[in-house]
């Protein structure tokens, strides 16, 4: 059973076309899917003898990075305005 509100949308990741389903708008989807192949082309101009299979795994581990590397300064920007008060 699929749910009412969901979002199917057809992305280019690494020269390949993906359908993605979610519950977020079109427009949002396609942001994401921007994102991951600019990563994916970022990893492939650096190392572009690695597999696609290496170059995803490597796309999503900066990814990764990123956003723990944006909760360690959401973390401290709270700690701070919590010292503040």
């Amino acid at each position: 059973m699929t749910d009412a509100k969901s979002t199917v949308v057809k992305v280019q990741i690494a020269g390949e076309e993906h359908l993605i389903r979610g519950n977020a708008s079109a427009e949002y989807i396609l942001e994401l899917g921007r994102i991951v192949d600019e990563r994916f082309r970022a990893v492939q101009q650096k190392s572009p003898n690695l597999t696609r299979h290496r170059m995803a795994i490597l796309a999503a581990i900066n990814l990764a990075d990123e956003l723990q590397r944006v909760k360690a300064e959401y973390q401290e920007l709270l700690k701070i305005m919590e010292e503040a008060n």
